[in-house]
């Protein structure tokens, strides 16, 4: 069976999907969506008291919303908006634009790995919720809606579809994730390219307990708060 990925990108051609992932296996995917609901109806009953705290924090500290959704490629190339506690300041995406113009070595930094170690954007609690990847708790409701896995490849936004290339087939196979082999292996330490590797590795060899693994060690590597900024 291929996957054909819709034409919603502007200006990149309809890409066909090889039969790659949990799509590969009759129940693959069924196995994978119940384990995600599982986990995420979990994860949202257990966690709310702590989610409406950071909810609560958020809008004190620094005043605008607590929860935004930024748009980001997903299965089969539908666009999505991936949810996220608001870690920096309001108007993020005028501030790194002007940030950009005006100092050449984060503009490279910007290129190279499409983040920023040291990003001045980010609030002191946004911080903290970053280091503890408190911030993606919303995701959960993306998992419960059926836009995100519990485990997949790194969300993109569209401008990053050129820099996948020909492994944009790959990435578009499954759905993204709220963790993956990129978080479990370097996080944010990752290279733009190694992060592209690891997508198109989780993918080509996915299985149940992989997935399994994986938010197993997740867990290991945001309590020892690695790699991540």
């Amino acid at each position: 069976m291929l996957l054909h990925v819709e034409n919603s990108l502007k200006g990149a051609p309809a890409v066909d999907i090889a039969d790659v992932g949990p799509t590969k296996y009759s129940t693959g995917g069924s196995l994978k969506r119940a384990l995600d609901v599982l986990v995420a109806l979990t994860g949202l009953a257990v966690l709310w008291p702590l989610m409406l705290f950071v909810i609560i924090a958020i809008r004190i500290t620094d005043p605008g919303p607590a929860i935004f959704g930024h748009e980001r490629i997903g299965y089969n190339g539908r666009r999505f908006k991936c949810l996220k506690f608001r870690s920096m300041v309001v108007n993020a995406d005028g501030a790194l634009r002007d940030l950009l113009e005006r100092d050449p070595r984060a503009a490279d930094e910007w290129a190279q790995s499409q983040k920023l170690k040291n990003d001045p954007r980010v609030t002191r609690l946004g911080k903290v919720l970053r280091e503890t990847s408190l911030d993606e708790l919303p995701q959960l409701w993306n998992v419960v809606k059926g836009d995100m896995s519990i485990v997949g490849p790194r969300p993109i936004v569209s401008a990053e579809v050129t820099r996948y290339g020909s492994h944009f087939p790959a990435y578009a196979a499954t759905k993204p994730g709220i963790t993956g082999l990129w978080q479990v292996t370097g996080r944010s330490d990752c290279s733009y390219d190694e992060r592209v590797s690891l997508d198109v590795d989780y993918v080509k060899n996915w299985s149940i307990l992989r997935d399994i693994n994986i938010i197993a060690k997740t867990a290991v590597v945001v309590f020892a708060r690695k790699g991540s900024y």
